[in-house]
């Protein structure tokens, strides 16, 4: 599978991951990202086949949504990590050359 990092997309998939039943507004919180944004990404992330999303509650307030990763999002959020986890180590030991030349 080849993959673009997406920075944004691997931190949903994350917290999807740990907590299905996460609203759009606490990730926009916790990611710090704005609420449209979110929106947007969940949407694309749906477009995609990685995630479904659920209707679980409605009520008067507020409608909820429960997040589920498919089989592909799980093989992505796995790919995403791997990238995340490499690009990681590369800014570790490009940080630990400079620290070496002082």
């Amino acid at each position: 599978m080849n993959i673009k990092f997406n920075k944004e997309h691997f931190e949903i998939l994350r917290k999807i991951a740990k907590n299905s039943r996460v609203s759009q507004r606490n990730l926009s919180k916790e990611l710090k990202l704005s609420l449209g944004k979110i929106n947007y990404c969940l949407n694309k992330l749906k477009e995609k086949g990685l995630i479904k999303i659920k209707n679980f509650e409605n009520n008067k307030n507020k409608i909820k949504y429960l997040y589920l990763l498919t089989p592909k999002g799980v093989a992505q959020k796995t790919d995403l990590t791997i990238k995340f986890m490499k690009l990681k180590m590369q800014e570790y030991d490009e940080l630990k050359k400079e620290m070496e030349k002082k």
